[in-house]
C-alpha cells in the first residue's frame, strides 16, 4: 500500500510541474486522471499493478 501512495503522490506532483512549468494544459491533465481511473477499474488494473511493484523492487535493490 505505501507503494501505491507514494506513486500517487509522485505522479500528482509531476501533473502540477508539468500544468505549472511545461505547459500541460488543465484540460491535458484532466484526461490523463480519467484515463488512469479507467486503466485501475479495467482488467489490466492487476497486471499494471504488478509491472510497478516489480518496477519499485528492482529499484529498491539497487545498492550504491
Amino acid at each position: 500500500m505505501a507503494i501505491s501512495i507514494s506513486a500517487v503522490v509522485l505522479l500528482a506532483v509531476l501533473v502540477v510541474l508539468f500544468v505549472k512549468k511545461s505547459g500541460l494544459k488543465a484540460g491535458h491533465a484532466v484526461v490523463c486522471i480519467l484515463l488512469g481511473f479507467y486503466l485501475a477499474s479495467s482488467s489490466m488494473a492487476p497486471a499494471i499493478s504488478d509491472a510497478v511493484t516489480n518496477v519499485a523492487r528492482l529499484i529498491s535493490g539497487i545498492k550504491f
